[in-house]
């Protein structure tokens, strides 16, 4: 199939178009055009973000001149407005309707409407306060990805306090890495999950994370595995009664949660964003690029850990239901996340790419298998999303739906890329710059190019580039992470093509990149050329420079159950990889690994692992940030032959 593998239907009224008509009355340009409705939102940034919160129905009270101050870092939003994040979920009138829904692993579904919703924050908000909580304390948690942290993020959010969380699939102490930092004054944790037919009692973990958290006043226990936590307050206790909502107005800035970067090398980055940012971000980017509305169903496969649960659970600022899905989605069938979303009628489902592919080697057919009538949009983020995949999803799970691939990630908790559905979509590309965000593609000389590699940048601000990280007084970490190579400019660390039709391909991390003789490549073309390799699992491909100039280009593969790595294959390997990338990206050797070591959020730890290649230990990377840390080991003992 050559062209774009997805077109918008004629006359299709998706939250952008009505968006772009609504634009074209008011400022006078053609909004129902993407390009020239990016190029106005980057071109005259203060009308847009005004008219996303008037179109959203953002209560930003008291907000004078939108944008005073747009220097980077340090650009001022909204500087009079008060507002608070739980005002535009509950704040309006959602009816009685289902707001949240759980539903996991060997576990009964479990449903919130939105009163019921409204009742239990009321009544944890009620709870919190008289434990003393109020603005700007921390509230922490340490659960899956499950009900209860939805209404304990809402309810400390309400009150001012600044939220973080941390999934169980951490172990105790990479959680008091991250959750330390923060000096919590309350945890709400459960006591264990269900995962893939075994449970897993998280009872001591959660002691040791007591332990390391010395600041705690309160720990309220969610029962997971019917044992409940010792000393605790019971999460049934914490949500009784009825309490009247009362919100916390907090200025545009104020602290609403902290992110943490992957941890695989130091401390995680405390990545700290407001209150005002997020809400305008979230509803932007969940209505106009993934097509959430107050009638839709919204599932993102994910983890407290990740940023994506926070962009899941920003699916309730525009009325929409919610699914938290704490489980395995290959579980008990390699398809059984499509046997969800049939159930709940999903109507935006998000999954990795890693998933997408596990199906189609697995030979999963969600269409034929499921009813996925409802389905309209496919969400892919986390890593580069292979041409293979857009076909897959339109042959096998529905040529109706539109394959939303976005980039962006922890430190906006939004995408600079995303999906546009006023748009095609073509195989391997990710459809649009998103709206706001003055993304470019910057060569050697910091000059925007199009149709050629270059390095992601953002060249204006956003609402939720972080208003800081923790405990970082001087701003001097946040400064070294996206402004220092290229002062008063984002770098955001990939490269990236904007091609001639305003999409953007993603090719890898920059600072991952494979440099040889000077000719810069990404290793996803190797990654995307191996899609067609089936014995060949999962791989990583690295670029070690050596003393001396030597540079090595090592890739190493996991292969299918059964297949040997024998002349035959390794030639198939290197051929495919010469015509679907070029004979540039075709490496030095192929070496079989036991695994390829990712972290808890599914990328690969190209960087940590080429460190280690130049002789670094496997004590560079932060085991607890690792999914398998066993994997270290093995890779620090890789040396060229």
């Amino acid at each position: 199939m050559s062209g774009p593998v997805w077109t918008p239907a004629p006359n299709a009224d998706s939250h952008l178009a009505r968006f772009g008509r609504w634009v074209a009355e008011r400022r006078g340009i053609d909004g129902t055009v993407y390009d020239r409705l990016w190029a106005w939102s980057v071109e005259r940034p203060a009308e847009f973000w005004a008219d996303v919160a008037e179109y959203f129905a953002v209560p930003v009270a008291g907000a004078g001149e939108v944008l005073p101050d747009a220097s980077m870092p340090g650009a001022r939003w909204f500087p009079g407005a008060t507002l608070n994040y739980v005002d535009q979920v509950l704040g309006h009138d959602r009816g009685t309707g289902t707001a949240v829904i759980g539903v996991g692993d060997d576990v009964d579904t479990v449903t919130l409407s939105w009163p019921e919703l409204r009742r239990q924050v009321a009544a944890l908000a009620h709870t919190l306060r008289e434990a003393g909580v109020g603005r700007s304390d921390r509230v922490v948690s340490y659960t899956p990805d499950i009900v209860e942290a939805v209404v304990a993020f809402l309810a400390a959010a309400s009150l001012g306090a600044t939220w973080a969380s941390c999934g169980q699939e951490y172990p105790a102490d990479a959680a008091v890495d991250r959750l330390g930092q923060l000096d919590p004054v309350v945890l709400v944790a459960a006591d264990g999950y269900r995962h893939s037919g075994r449970e897993y009692d998280r009872r001591e973990a959660v002691a040791v994370l007591r332990r390391g958290l010395p600041s705690l006043r309160t720990v309220i226990g969610v029962t997971r595995l019917g044992v409940g936590l010792p000393d605790s307050v019971a999460w049934e206790d914490a949500t009784a009664g009825e309490h009247a909502l009362r919100t916390e107005p907090v200025p545009f800035d104020h602290p609403l949660w902290v992110l943490f970067s992957s941890g695989t090398t130091g401390a995680p980055k405390g990545i700290v964003h407001g209150h005002g940012g997020i809400v305008l971000e979230h509803v932007k980017n969940h209505a106009l690029h993934l097509d959430v509305g107050a009638e839709d169903t919204f599932l993102w496969f994910t983890s407290p850990s990740w940023t994506m649960w926070n962009m899941q659970v920003g699916g309730l600022l525009l009325g929409a239901t919610i699914v938290c899905h704490d489980g395995n989605p290959g579980y008990p069938t390699p398809g059984d996340l499509w046997r969800v979303a049939a159930e709940q009628r999903v109507t935006v489902l998000g999954a990795s790419p890693a998933y997408l592919r596990a199906c189609e080697t697995k030979g999963v057919e969600p269409a034929k298998e499921q009813d996925l009538s409802a389905l309209r949009v496919l969400g892919s983020t986390g890593s580069v999303l292979p041409p293979e995949a857009y076909h897959w999803v339109h042959d096998h799970v529905g040529a109706s739906v539109m394959v939303a691939s976005t980039s962006g990630g922890t430190d906006v908790c939004s995408a600079f890329a995303g999906g546009a559905a006023t748009v095609p979509v073509w195989p391997g590309e990710i459809s649009v710059r998103s709206l706001g965000v003055a993304l470019a593609a910057y060569d050697e000389q910091h000059r925007p190019v199009v149709g050629q590699v270059g390095e992601l940048v953002v060249t204006a601000p956003t609402p939720s580039m972080p208003l800081s990280f923790w405990d970082d007084a001087d701003g001097a970490r946040y400064r070294a992470a996206y402004f220092d190579d290229i002062p008063g400019v984002w770098r955001h660390g990939d490269w990236i093509t904007v091609t001639d039709h305003g999409s953007v391909i993603v090719h890898g991390r920059s600072d991952s990149t494979l440099n040889r003789n000077g000719i810069r490549m990404g290793s996803a073309e190797i990654y995307r050329a191996l899609e067609g390799v089936p014995e060949v699992l999962d791989s990583m491909v690295l670029g070690v420079e050596q003393p001396g100039g030597g540079y090595w280009m090592p890739l190493f593969v996991v292969l299918a159950e059964g297949a040997e790595l024998d002349e035959a294959l390794v030639d198939r390997i290197r051929l495919a990889i010469r015509e679907k990338a070029s004979p540039r990206h075709v490496p030095d050797e192929v070496r079989v690994a036991p695994g390829i070591p990712h972290t808890r959020t599914g990328k690969k730890l190209e960087v940590p692992v080429k460190r280690m290649l130049q002789g670094a230990g496997a004590d560079i990377v932060d085991p607890g940030a690792v999914a398998e840390p066993e994997l270290l080991e093995w890779y620090a003992g890789q040396v060229r032959t």
